[in-house]
């Protein structure tokens, strides 16, 4: 007996609902998941919170977390409470809850399999990645299951796992990679609106006609806990069928936007008030703090929306500590700040239908970027005019520049169980639509996703009503040396609405692969076309209806007994998998049949905006400057004189023109030429400097580019064996000058080697030195400086030894009334490389790995003794030290941060730096340059 099975993995809670269909419709039910709901006490419910507490030692006497069953934490967590108990004790104890781990899924400014969470936790709570952490309660399904059904096991049964529509290729295949943690290695995944829209239709099976007469188009507007989704459905009913025919014809795209941002607000609020009746204006609230009173905030507002709602709340803050009681505070959250913040600040009835407003960036709270507008509704309308052109063709509309309104809405997610939100939205879209709308009742949001999963595989049996889907979003490679102006130029991969398992080559485009290398692609998607392409369209994208993927790579081997080939020619297929990810394959153009398939990089894929491997605009002279390269560094025995070594450079420069404007595609060219060539640079000393310091000119910052991450594997390579002219100075500095350049494609266990050699060369005594191996290569204390501020990497406990240990230095620099250059120059180097390491916002690594925020504070007070005037670097490291990046855990505290400006204003510092630690902003581009050293390559833009 096989049971059909639903997961809805949702940001706030985790539902399971199954049916044993026997090849007929049957009932739909939920399954009652057994969970701690205190201390050694367990019960069944059908909703299990999507949140873990980590127990401080000692905290729960032994026994109180056993569950019915053993199991490991799929994170490893030795003590860990999933569920209502979680939340339960999340709600007193600040810091230790992990929660909105979905959320975290679809944010590609951190590494997602890396252990964050809970996010600006102190360091003696154990912390779990966001895929670990939504493993867990699949595994805790599966274990409940398991208990319940012992012959019947999850892992057997046909799984439906749900997922936002919004959701791109690297959340979908994080979702998939933490079913296969928890033990459910087949999957198949479902759009939640969909899901919703599917137990409506079961729901409604034997009505159906008569329900959905005379509709033409259903929106379905899903808002949980951690985002909104929007999707369009047609609806046709053909002479004579007695059901009408429903497809999906638009998705929405990714909106962290949902009710944790309403309690979130309203938590603001209330610290504000509670503020300013302590008389503490000036005094924010820890991020464990803040989350703590989110939660309150949260059972609230809930309480405030209920039909019987009281006037007002009083929200309670207990106190931390040996003052749990007595520091507590409190403050009323009234019904008219629900009716101001949640109802006019997130469903405004935005009569003018204006598109969300874009700002100049979002905002970051608990780590997540937030989506900046916080007003649905605008971004409904964004939507609705993003697919204007189909939704006018299902409801038969002439095109007059109007905004097409649907005719039937469908509410789902949590935030709908509050009447008055429900009936704002649909108010709003009556207002659009000049006429009411038919709202279809959605009986219970909370559990419709899960039992819309089971209803999907019924329908995929035959047995229910259906809906024609296929692919969400179309899919583009990226053309880089074809852009025009500022759009995007691509080739359409696969069209929007490709049914699932129908293969997409990619006709007239061929590509030479070589064998034993790594390939990657860049793609892009997009819901914004307003009629889909043909695969091998060649378009134009604007770069702001775009989302961009994680690459996708390969390495291709050569087929057992096949002839020796440096090249292969292959084609691109796209498919959209059974179990509905995006499949691409590299297939031989020979007619074999081999074929390759291309695997997303989920680990730091927000590094890389790049280029493919075809199509890339270069200059002419590339091959004479690439001949100058051989001609100096190649195998074949040459007799070049040392002058010509030493003008490579310019002979290069002469050719391309100035270095500086050389761009990305160039750059990682000629560093390919040179390390195909790196055993000429032991010729001399003078071969070994120009090519070290080409090298890393043309490889920076390390990442980038397709392919980079192999470049930096092949040139770290070179690490252990040092440079062979170790007594020429000007080799030495040119090889830390290199690592310092390329520092940002260097892996974690990379950058921790590279700071071995950091602390030998700055803290080695006269015997350690001696003992040095040759391959130890010596460097100044201006190169090694450079060098170690430069691995942002490396984990912010070595980060705040490396800061303390700079201040010391710093301190210990003499004080005189006027500053000769050495003391100027020493101060400079010493305040460039604290402001880097101190850094709120870095450049290369995920946001988890800043120097933690308490030593940060301590170092701006010791650097508030230092004259700014006389000292102009100090306030330089302080401004980024103390940058604004509105993620609290990072951020440092208000009285700091208005002292840290007052230094700046009285200083003369550049508006620039007052600016950066007051508010959220990109830095400008001498800052930028600055704080890295150098100069980007052309058109190369960080995205952190």
């Amino acid at each position: 007996m096989t049971y059909l099975v639903g997961i809805d993995l949702g940001t706030t809670n985790t539902v399971l609902a199954f049916s044993n269909s026997g090849g007929k419709a049957g009932n739909i039910e939920l399954f009652s998941i057994a969970q701690l709901v205190a201390p050694g006490e367990v019960a069944g419910a059908p909703l299990l919170p999507s949140m873990r507490y980590h127990p401080a030692d000692g905290e729960l006497a032994p026994g109180e977390l056993q569950l019915p069953w053993a199991q490991d934490d799929p994170a490893g967590v030795a003590q860990v409470a999933l569920g209502r108990l979680a939340r339960v004790l999340g709600a007193a104890t600040p810091g230790r809850l992990v929660a909105s781990a979905k959320s975290w899924l679809s944010h590609p400014g951190v590494d997602r399999m890396a252990p964050i969470l809970p996010w600006g936790a102190e360091s003696d709570v154990a912390k779990v990645s966001p895929v670990a952490a939504s493993a867990s309660y699949l595994a805790h399904l599966r274990a409940a299951w398991n208990t319940r059904f012992p012959k019947q096991p999850l892992e057997r049964q046909q799984i439906v796992l749900t997922v936002p529509a919004s959701f791109d290729e690297g959340a979908r295949a994080l979702t998939l990679e933490a079913a296969r943690l928890a033990g459910l290695p087949t999957v198949r995944l479902l759009e939640e609106p969909q899901a919703a829209l599917y137990d409506w239709l079961y729901r409604h099976r034997t009505t159906l006609a008569q329900d959905l007469g005379g509709a033409r188009l259903v929106l379905v507007a899903d808002v949980g806990g951690g985002t909104t989704d929007f999707s369009l459905v047609k609806v046709e009913l053909q002479d004579g069928e007695p059901s009408p025919t429903l497809t999906r014809i638009g998705v929405g795209n990714h909106l962290i936007l949902g009710g944790d941002n309403m309690d979130l607000a309203l938590a603001h609020l209330i610290e504000s008030r509670m503020a300013e009746q302590s008389g503490e204006a000036r005094t924010r609230l820890s991020a464990a703090r803040l989350a703590q009173l989110t939660e309150r905030c949260r059972a609230a507002k809930e309480q405030l929306l209920a039909p019987d709602a009281p006037d007002s709340v009083t929200v309670t803050l207990l106190g931390a500590g040996s003052r749990l009681i007595g520091g507590s505070r409190k403050a009323d959250l009234r019904r008219d700040d629900i009716e101001r913040i949640v109802l006019d600040g997130f469903l405004p009835l935005n009569e003018a239908q204006e598109d969300a407003k874009r700002a100049r960036a979002g905002i970051v709270e608990f780590g997540l970027p937030y989506a900046s507008d916080p007003a649905i509704t605008r971004h409904l309308a964004g939507f609705l005019r993003q697919h204007a052109r189909a939704a006018r063709e299902a409801l038969g509309l002439p095109d007059d520049g109007g905004l097409p309104v649907p005719d039937t809405l469908l509410l789902n997610g949590g935030v709908f169980r509050g009447a008055a939100l429900a009936q704002r939205l649909a108010g709003a879209l009556a207002g659009w639509r000049g006429a009411p709308l038919r709202v279809l009742h959605n009986e219970n949001p909370d559990v419709a996703v899960a039992r819309g999963g089971v209803a999907y595989s019924l329908a995929r049996q035959g047995l229910a009503p259906s809906i024609e889907s296929g692919a969400a979003r179309s899919y583009y490679l990226l053309l880089d040396g074809e852009a025009k102006g500022d759009s995007l130029r691509a080739v359409c991969l696969l069209p929007r609405g490709t049914q699932a398992a129908q293969e997409v080559p990619l006709a007239g485009r061929s590509f030479g692969l070589r064998v034993g290398r790594p390939v990657r692609f860049h793609l892009v998607s997009t819901v914004a076309d307003a009629a889909p392409p043909q695969a091998g369209d060649l378009v134009d994208l604007d770069p702001s209806d775009v989302v961009r993927l994680p690459a996708i790579s390969t390495v291709l081997r050569a087929a057992p007994g096949a002839a020796a080939r440096a090249e292969i020619p292959v084609q691109l297929v796209t498919a959209l998998s059974e179990v509905g990810s995006l499949d691409v394959h590299c297939v031989a153009e020979d007619g074999s049949g081999q074929r390759w398939q291309l695997a997303f990089q989920l680990r730091d894929s927000g590094d890389e905006e790049g280029a493919t491997p075809e199509a890339e605009t270069l200059p002419p002279q590339l091959d004479a400057a690439i001949d100058r390269i051989e001609r100096v560094f190649g195998a074949r025995s040459r007799q070049v004189d040392v002058k010509e070594v030493r003008q490579l450079r310019a002979s290069l420069e002469y050719l391309l023109g100035a270095r500086e404007r050389w761009d990305t595609p160039l750059l990682r060219r000629l560093f390919d030429a040179l390390m195909a060539r790196a055993k000429g640079r032991r010729r001399s000393a003078e071969h070994e400097r120009a090519w070290l310091n080409l090298a890393g000119y043309c490889l920076r910052p390390g990442f980038g580019h397709a392919l980079d991450e192999w470049r930096m594997e092949q040139l770290w390579s070179m690490f252990e064996n040092g440079v062979q002219y170790h007594k020429d100075s000007q080799v030495r500095a040119e090889w830390w000058t290199l690592w310092r350049r390329v520092a940002g494609g260097l892996a974690t266990q990379a950058q921790l080697r590279l700071l071995d050699d950091f602390a030998f060369n700055l803290q080695a005594d006269e015997s350690e030195r001696g003992r040095r191996p040759v391959t130890l290569v010596d460097g100044s204390e201006d190169d090694m400086l450079r060098v170690g501020a430069s691995l942002e990497r490396i984990p912010s406990s070595y980060k705040a030894e490396i800061g303390e240990w700079l201040l010391e230095q710093i301190m210990a620099i003499p004080t005189a009334a006027k500053l000769d250059a050495k003391t100027t120059a020493r101060y400079a180097r010493y305040l460039w490389a604290l402001g880097r390491v101190g850094a709120r916002q870095s450049f290369q690594s995920s946001a988890h790995e800043v120097a933690p925020l308490e030593v940060a504070e301590q170092w701006l007070g010791r650097l508030m003794q230092l004259d700014w005037r006389k000292v102009e670097p100090a306030g330089f490291a302080a401004a980024h030290i103390a940058r604004m990046t509105g993620d609290r855990s990072r951020d440092i505290g208000e009285p700091v941060r208005e002292e840290v400006l007052r230094r700046l204003a009285s200083s003369g510092a550049p508006a620039s730096w007052s600016t950066m630690v007051r508010e959220v902003v990109e830095l400008d581009q001498a800052t930028e340059s600055r704080m890295l050293g150098e100069a980007l390559p052309p058109g190369l833009k960080l995205l952190r």
